[in-house]
């Protein structure tokens, strides 16, 4: 079975291939960015995710034999096309904020600079991956701040698509989760893995005390025991019998989350087991984390909610054409060009985007400079948010996954009380591109 990322395109990228193949235009150096005309309604910032995994299927991205022939019997590419897939290799430049990096509306997530043909079969595959990524991981960091430093686990597997699935707890974890259910996200992304027992395995048992004897014996006492299958209050009774006051945690599924919490708590340690923590799971999002505040509660399961980006499950990013050279040639000029469809309408040019920032760290502004090719950071602008991902085709920045936590725990660092509220509120900071003689005309 092929591994090729390729196919994981929409039918019209290869028909404007085949068009451009046609007229010349194919071999024009162009620019596309890719960015969000809008947060989800409420949001007040969004999170970046997914960079490493479009940089993964850009190097995968090759048209084997068997699809280039698909394509030619299906009458989808004629035979110019099938030759320039079959050659297929990106080696063109990427430039994109980190990932963890805080983006606003209009911010230039991503920009890829090469020739049309080479850039314009990128565009499903990119956004497939950025939008289902980021959008996972702007909930989730928002679930990070209503967990008040609390532990969190990333279990939503049975709640989405199996590869969804890895995608996910990667980037929940980019942004502040601390484990995954997940055994793919740990062997291939290095996610640290966590998981016990289900109801299940109690049922599975003639009784209650037998389930957690049986899994005491195989995975020690600090091991976590779901007391919920009955009755809570006795399986807390059972589980501290079994295990000892040495108990690792109980974990609750059902019923009022806060007043069950309560309620163990009491009971853990009228049993002695004080320093048993307790882990709460059944749909949890940022908003029913917050309500837990108060809540005796040390470790929280997040699920369906998560994968499904809390309510909003795509970022809403758009991939499109900024710039393109009239001729070929990699010093051909480029011409800024935008879509002006009303509500959808763009700023040409190639942008650079900065953060602004007062003397304490806050963000201010998020300034965004259209120019028509790339050159040295413009000096007094802020936190340059763009980095080099590839040059020529090569991958130049692979950060390690504690680097983009350690990254997104910076940027995040650089948001207000307002910006970081659940509440619903429109984001404080939108990107505005502008000229850059305007602005260097402005500042001067």
């Amino acid at each position: 079975m092929t591994t090729t990322t390729a196919l994981l395109t929409d039918h019209y990228e290869l028909t404007m291939l085949r068009a451009a193949l046609a007229d010349g235009t194919a071999h024009h150096q162009a620019v596309f960015e890719a960015f969000a005309r809008r947060l989800p309604d409420g949001r007040r910032y969004g999170v970046v995710a997914g960079l490493g995994r479009v940089v993964e299927a850009i190097r995968d991205l090759r048209f084997d034999a068997e699809q280039v022939a698909w394509l030619l019997d299906t009458g989808v590419v004629d035979r110019r096309t099938a030759d320039f897939l079959a050659g297929y290799r990106f080696t063109g430049s990427i430039d994109a904020y980190r990932e963890g990096e805080i983006y606003f509306p209009h911010s230039p997530v991503l920009t890829v600079s090469g020739t049309f043909a080479e850039c314009v079969v990128l565009e499903t595959l990119i956004l497939s991956i950025l939008n289902h990524d980021t959008a996972i991981a702007s909930a989730a960091a928002r679930m990070v701040s209503a967990a008040r430093g609390r532990t969190l686990l990333e279990m939503g597997s049975r709640r989405t698509h199996e590869q969804a699935a890895v995608a996910a707890a990667r980037a929940a974890y980019l942004v502040g989760f601390d484990a995954t259910s997940n055994l793919q996200a740990g062997f291939r992304y290095g996610v640290p893995t966590r998981g016990t027992a289900a109801h299940a395995f109690t049922l599975g048992h003639t009784d209650e005390p037998a389930a957690f004897a049986s899994q005491v014996a195989a995975l020690g006492t600090g091991t976590t025991l779901l007391v919920d299958t009955y009755d809570t209050a006795q399986g807390i009774r059972h589980a501290v019998a079994a295990a000892g006051p040495e108990l690792g945690a109980v974990r609750i599924d059902s019923g009022d989350l806060a007043d069950e919490a309560r309620r163990a708590r009491a009971l853990l340690d009228e049993l002695g087991a004080t320093t048993t923590r307790i882990a709460v799971t059944s749909d949890l999002d940022e908003h029913s984390i917050a309500e837990l505040a108060d809540a005796p509660v040390d470790t929280y399961g997040a699920g369906t909610r998560l994968v499904g980006g809390s309510g909003h499950p795509t970022a809403g990013m758009v991939y499109k054409l900024v710039a393109v050279a009239d001729e070929a040639g990699p010093l051909a000029p480029l011409r800024p060009v935008a879509k002006k469809a009303a509500s959808k309408g763009s700023v040409g040019g190639r942008k650079v985007a900065y953060r602004a920032l007062d003397h304490d760290g806050y963000a201010t502004q998020e300034v965004v400079v259209v120019r028509h090719l790339p050159g040295a950071p413009e000096a007094g602008l802020g936190r340059a948010l763009q980095v080099a991902v590839v040059r020529g085709g090569h991958v130049v920045h692979e950060p390690t996954l504690d680097e983009i936590r350690a990254h997104h725990r910076g940027a995040k660092a650089e948001l207000t009380a307002l910006d970081l509220s659940l509440a619903p509120g429109a984001p404080r900071l939108v990107a505005d591109p502008t000229p850059l003689s305007h602005l260097i005309g402005a500042t001067a």
